[in-house]
């Protein structure tokens, strides 16, 4: 029985697609969902100059054939005559963006490789011509052996060439295909390989800006020189955190030194004026005081964003997190993760399967958010010398940049342990556009600054604010009787409640005053800071001279360094803020998996700190 010909449109996301299948179709279409499947269905009719009408339905983009997502399983399944209730197509049209198409490209030799009639529609060809890009379309069509036609599809132009294309591919009466259980090669760094010289070969001429744009992305996406790079960047980012912010914090710190002496001066001894210098003072500014610090660490993420590069960075971590059962998809939720986990963890819905959605749930909090930076900056500073090694390098920056590596290569090791155990499984590659380089716009910088500024400090003024006060009031009170041996902080509520949870720390090295931090650091990590600023301010209040130390002076003169080093290693792994666990709660709608990460986190910063103490112990540090 003779049937109308079935054309599907098939090729990568943002390569014009929807466009072109206006444009054939005109008002000849419909729009439906798949059968079984909640994926969008656009359906049409494409008359030919003969006569003929033609079924052409618009299939979703896709990277390959491979499916990582309910989109591109039912273009899969379509394209093999798989998809419920869709017959196999008798012709692919596959559209191209004329701009990117060595990306591109991949897919249509997986597509090509199939044996299924196909013509490439080279779309989008204006605009590779006004950046500076001209092709040669009859080579491109001898290199993958099929009808190549440049096409505008939004100016309308080049759709009778590729009617009539249609026309000479179809016969006048179709006839159904059987189901083919050929598959295309599934080689991708061969694919890359090839389509990168069919592109090569395409190019009739181009400008200098391609030209060192393709010379870059050699050099950043290589597989040794790139990861160099990459790391070679982050090193200059955390040497800047510190050589930068000197001035700055100096000022802040001065500020709130004046502010403190000027309470002193106006109100009497009493309730109010301590809660003031001891609680918000000494508490909240010990937190403020590292905005700048925050603010050189995004400034950097910013501008990487905003010039391309971080599009590049997941490209080239795509492959090392495949390695450890993650999928591809999982760094943009990782990487929202060095601001904050909350983020992080809510943009892994765009992960479609669900363990590897599970998986990069469960090692986001592993991502150094900015909430430790204060803690960081605060005990490096205090113990780590500010001095220079091996050519020049700080050694303050090189320790930060050591504990920002140790969270990712911790988040990599647990990953692979999860895919192996609790979340059997493996995960996938994926692709990726690659934007143009550009230069930042400085409205776009300020803004994003002043954003992140905001948000650090509104939670300085809520979360920090709320939990420094009722931490104040826990360590304020009940106060010693005359003559207790116990000081103040250890008499007090809060200090009976360190004293419960010393016993399983301070076998790694951990004393009463830190045991009273980490309880409220649950609400916030910053919180810590603020937690050990107010026990101090509490514990010196009648000690002029110490009262006027920073808090990092206080600390050098209580803790020992391997104590120190332990600190931090403890807040690589830490179990995290309350907010965070409710997030993963309702994400994965069950309390097993938030209860479980707070376990094994909980489990692992002891192991690491313990670690980090014993060794440095037996060092002789």
């Amino acid at each position: 029985m003779d049937h109308s010909g079935l054309i599907a449109l098939v090729g990568n996301p943002n390569a014009g697609k929807s466009a072109l299948f206006n444009a054939l179709t005109g008002a000849r279409q419909k729009v439906g969902n798949y059968p079984g499947v909640t994926v969008e269905r656009k359906a049409g009719r494409l008359v030919l100059a003969d006569g003929r009408g033609l079924d052409i339905v618009d299939l979703p983009g896709s990277y390959s054939l491979d499916a990582k997502s309910p989109d591109e399983e039912v273009t899969r399944n379509v394209i093999f005559g798989y998809q419920q209730g869709e017959r196999r197509p008798d012709l692919l049209v596959i559209v191209l963006d004329a701009a990117n198409l060595d990306n591109h490209l991949r897919f249509a030799l997986e597509l090509i490789a199939l044996g299924t009639p196909c013509i490439v529609a080279l779309n989008m060809v204006d605009l590779a011509t006004r950046d500076g890009l001209e092709l040669d379309a009859a080579r491109l069509s001898e290199d993958l052996g099929v009808p190549v036609v440049p096409t505008v599809a939004v100016r309308r132009r080049g759709l009778d060439h590729l009617s009539d294309e249609i026309g000479k591919a179809l016969p006048a009466h179709a006839t159904p295909q059987p189901v083919q259980a050929q598959q295309a090669p599934r080689d991708e760094d061969e694919l890359r390989r090839e389509a990168r010289r069919i592109a090569r070969r395409a190019i009739v001429s181009e400008t200098p800006t391609r030209r060192v744009t393709g010379a870059i992305d050699k050099l950043v996406l290589h597989p040794v020189a790139g990861p160099l790079i990459l790391l070679g960047l982050l090193f200059i980012i955390f040497q800047a955190v510190f050589s930068w912010s000197e001035a700055p914090v100096a000022w802040i710190e001065e500020s709130f030194a004046a502010l403190q002496v000027m309470v002193e001066a106006v109100l009497p001894d009493g309730f109010l004026r301590d809660l003031l210098v001891q609680g918000v003072i000494n508490g909240v500014g010990s937190v403020i005081v590292f905005l700048p610090q925050i603010l050189i660490l995004f400034f950097f993420i910013i501008l990487l964003e905003a010039t391309g590069y971080m599009t590049r960075a997941a490209f080239l971590m795509d492959g090392l997190m495949a390695k450890v059962g993650l999928s591809g998809r999982a760094f943009i939720p990782l990487l929202s993760s060095f601001a904050c986990a909350i983020p992080g963890i809510m943009a892994t819905r765009t992960i479609s399967d669900p363990k590897d959605r599970l998986t990069t749930i469960l090692i986001a909090p592993l991502m150094t958010c900015s909430a430790r930076l204060p803690v960081y900056t605060l005990i490096i500073a205090a113990f780590i010398p500010d001095r220079a090694v091996a050519g020049g390098i700080g050694l303050q920056g090189l320790v930060l940049f050591i504990l920002y590596v140790s969270g990712i290569v911790g988040a990599m090791i647990v990953a692979a342990l999860l895919r192996m155990g609790v979340v059997k499984g493996q995960g996938g590659s994926f692709l990726m556009e690659l934007p143009k380089y550009q230069m930042p716009l400085l409205r776009d910088v300020i803004i994003g600054l002043w954003q992140r500024a905001w948000i650090f400090l509104r939670r300085a003024g809520t979360i920090i604010f709320v939990t420094t006060i009722a931490l104040w009031v826990l360590l304020s009170f009940p106060k010693p009787p005359a003559g207790s041996d116990l000081s103040p902080v250890e008499y007090s509520a809060a200090g009976r409640i360190a004293s419960v949870i010393e016993p399983v720390l301070r076998p790694i090295g951990f004393n009463h005053e830190i045991s009273l931090a980490l309880i409220p650091a649950m609400a916030a990590r910053e919180v810590a800071v603020s937690a050990l600023a107010t026990a101090n301010a509490i514990e010196e209040s009648d000690d002029e001279e110490q009262l006027a130390q920073s808090l990092g002076e206080r600390l050098q003169g209580r803790w020992s360094l391997p104590t120190a080093l332990a600190f931090l290693a403890w807040f690589v792994f830490a179990p995290q803020c309350i907010s965070t666990l409710a997030v993963t709660k309702r994400e994965t709608n069950s309390w097993r998996w938030p209860l479980f990460m707070t376990a094994y986190l909980f489990a692992l910063a002891w192991l690491a700190a313990g670690a980090t103490y014993w060794t440095a112990v037996a060092l002789g540090l």
